[in-house]
């Protein structure tokens, strides 16, 4: 993703500072709309880009949930189009930034014409599905320019050459994790399966049970593949003190997110669990795909399973 120069220069501040105010927002944008999911606010607007013709402040909970939401998406676009343009301007120190932060631009345009049409379609299954698809790309890629954002100029790095096997097997089990878990919530899966680890009991019909037991075999077997990566990364005497932190965190954060997967299956009338999980989730999601990019960076060797 980025080409090798001559240079020891790093982007601005203004880039960095600009990639973490996205990073953050997007993050935020991400936890929002799962609020506004496990709430059932989603046509809490029915009009688009405005709330029935109002800009707001909405005084019925959904609406205001709705519309939240949008105000949200707006902000993340202003500081988006910021970094896009602060990163063509930078000249020779950001070059290794304009594809990553381009590729944001271009993820936020479809993913706002997605989000128009689902409200325009009542929030039909197929495109709800593709909008939960497109934002789950889109903070892994603001996760991806944030790194490159304090990546000097003169160290080149490539998601294609510096991540093995494991490492891309593992983003891409966990990405089916995430939409799986957001299945589960568009589905009224949550409270399928009334016991943890293993459904036991259930309440529900058919269908529902088998939304929920996929997503929990996903759920084992994507967990399985993070551990094992960012442990890794972790051991490897190769790796930077930055990536084993991140590395640390991520583990951290997939021991909460499990806890929390169990609260939510078990306590099905709470829930904030269920907002919770799909937060820590999202989490989960953009620490592994920033350790991908930390371990991406030219040092001449990759992590293999």
């Amino acid at each position: 993703m980025g080409k090798r120069v001559t240079s020891d220069a790093a982007p601005s501040n203004l880039i960095r500072i600009l990639a973490v105010v996205t990073l953050v927002s997007s993050f935020s944008l991400i936890v929002l709309g799962s609020a506004v999911r496990v709430t059932d606010s989603g046509m809490g607007c029915r009009g688009w880009p405005l709330c029935s013709g109002q800009v707001g402040p909405i005084s019925q909970f959904h609406p205001l949930m709705e519309q939240s939401h949008r105000f949200l998406a707006s902000l993340v676009s202003v500081v988006i189009i910021a970094l896009a343009l602060a990163v063509w301007r930078s000249g020779e120190p950001a070059r290794h930034v304009r594809v990553p932060a381009l590729a944001c631009v271009v993820v936020l345009l479809v993913q706002i014409i997605l989000g128009a049409v689902t409200v325009f379609t009542n929030n039909a299954p197929v495109t709800v599905a593709l909008h939960l698809l497109i934002a789950t790309l889109f903070l892994g890629v603001v996760s991806v320019t944030a790194v490159a954002a304090f990546i000097p100029a003169g160290r080149s790095w490539s998601l294609g050459r510096g991540s093995g096997r494991l490492a891309w097997i593992t983003v891409t089990a966990l990405y089916l994790v995430v939409i799986s878990g957001s299945v589960v919530v568009n589905a009224g899966a949550q409270a399928a399966c009334t016991s943890w680890p293993v459904c036991l009991s259930s309440p529900a019909t058919t269908s529902l049970l088998v939304v929920q037991t996929l997503h929990r075999i996903l759920v084992l077997m994507g967990s399985t593949l993070v551990v094992r990566y960012l442990v890794v990364v972790g051991r490897s005497n190769r790796s930077e003190h930055l990536e084993r932190v991140v590395a640390a965190s991520g583990l951290g954060l997939l021991a909460i997110q499990i806890v929390v997967g169990a609260l939510s299956a078990i306590l099905t009338t709470h829930t904030e669990f269920a907002d919770v999980h799909l937060a820590l989730a999202a989490a989960l999601w953009g620490v592994v795909v920033a350790e991908v990019a930390l371990c991406s960076r030219d040092r001449g060797y990759a992590f293999q399973s």
